[in-house]
């Protein structure tokens, strides 16, 4: 699904991520971890195209992202506030949102019923604009519409960051539940929530992979633990 070829990124004399290869295969559950600075975010934002590398390119379906726009209609993101629209309600946004993928008012409607239990009655009818809602809920609704289109790929930055335990773990459930199809890829803090949801886990550290653990979640966790004790 996604392939990655000698990919580096550079902030002036620093180089921030140098990776020679990373294959990521359709309906992978794929989780990056790595302390501040280790080129998460810098890895997901060339994914996306919204920075563009020094060397190297991203592929995904075989073709590469930059400058193209066809794996667009198949992949869905949250990375931060900036991909919401912050002066819209959460219903004005999905709507939106919903009409980019062709869908209709009871089409969204039916889409974010199962997020029910998840948005816990904060985010529909709350009579709030997203720019005044709490970052907790920002990300239910960020990630709730990285999902409208019923993408192929799902990119989510640092999803269990500020969620309260109880949205947590519902969150969890919720990335349980996803399409068996579905190619996810989960970069988080939380060495125990991503290695519960993530059968693959790639740890960087200064843009480099220094750990790729497949198949073994408790094998991870306590390798992970290990590693970031040193």
């Amino acid at each position: 699904m996604i392939q990655i070829e000698n990919l580096s990124k550079r902030y002036g004399q620093q180089v921030v991520l140098q990776l020679e290869h990373l294959d990521i295969p359709a309906g992978e559950r794929f989780g990056l971890v790595g302390n501040n600075g280790a080129g998460k975010t810098t890895l997901f934002s060339l994914l996306l195209d919204l920075i563009r590398a020094d060397t190297g390119e991203v592929r995904s379906k075989g073709e590469a992202v930059a400058g193209h726009d066809a794996w667009k209609a198949y992949t869905g993101a949250f990375i931060d506030d900036s991909f919401l629209i912050g002066h819209l309600t959460p219903e004005e946004y999905f709507h939106f949102v919903g009409e980019l993928y062709g869908m209709n008012a009871s089409d969204v409607s039916a889409f974010l019923a199962p997020f029910a239990e998840f948005f816990n009655g904060e985010i529909l009818d709350s009579g709030k604009y997203i720019r005044n809602m709490s970052k907790g809920n920002k990300k239910k609704v960020g990630i709730a519409a990285a999902l409208l289109g019923r993408p192929e790929v799902l990119i989510l930055d640092e999803p269990f960051a500020n969620l309260d335990p109880s949205s947590q773990i519902r969150l969890k459930q919720l990335i349980r539940n996803l399409p068996a199809g579905l190619t996810v890829l989960i970069s988080s803090h939380d060495l125990a929530h991503v290695t519960e949801v993530c059968e693959r886990i790639v740890l960087l550290e200064r843009g480099q992979v220094v750990r790729d653990i497949k198949d073994a979640p408790e094998r991870a966790l306590q390798e992970l633990e290990a590693y970031f004790a040193q």
